[in-house]
């Protein structure tokens, strides 16, 4: 407001928007100190500086870049070992598919093999029981055919030789019947 009051008392003619050229000289010189200053002390920092930032970028770039390229290596690898493991884990099921009909037809064979060697024994077993049975059978009949001769005869058949001679005739001429009676 002061300027306002000088500049009407004055009664110049100078427009009120420009400054005295006092100002404006001193105003340069000013500018100039601080342009010079700036140009040769802050810019020379500044630039330094903002090309150790860029240097770092860059540096860190190229580092992204290796690691990315180690990234797809190490994810072209692991692909690789993947499939390697489902075709390995693949031949394993099947080597045991193999080895699981293996072992399933060798137990049927030792269950055939001990299923004939069961029944073999159960038949060797009954003919032996069978024969003895016939032996004992035999004995029986032989004693009461003698026992019930003697009685009708009413004497005493005590020749053993005859009586088992007479027994087994006996017993061939039963058999004969009843295989023709068949």
């Amino acid at each position: 407001m002061n300027y306002a009051v000088q500049f009407a008392a004055e009664g110049t003619t100078q427009n009120p928007l420009l400054p005295a050229t006092y100002d404006i000289v001193w105003s340069a010189i000013a500018f100039l100190i601080v342009l010079v200053a700036f140009w040769k002390v802050f810019l020379p920092k500044v630039q330094v500086m903002l090309d150790a930032r860029a240097e770092a970028i860059e540096g860190n770039i190229a580092k992204a870049d290796e690691a990315q390229a180690k990234a797809e290596a190490a994810l072209q690898e692991y692909t690789a070992q993947l499939a390697s493991a489902r075709q390995e884990a693949g031949e394993i099921r099947e080597a045991a598919r193999t080895d699981a009909t293996k072992i399933v037809s060798k137990a049927k064979e030792d269950a055939t093999t001990e299923q004939a060697r069961i029944t073999q024994a159960a038949q060797v077993q009954i003919e032996a029981e069978r024969q003895g049975a016939l032996v004992s059978l035999r004995k029986d009949v032989g004693s009461l055919a003698i026992d019930l001769a003697s009685g009708v005869v009413g004497e005493s058949l005590s020749d053993d030789k005859k009586a088992s001679a007479l027994v087994d005739r006996f017993l061939v001429e039963l058999e004969a019947s009843e295989r023709a009676a068949k």
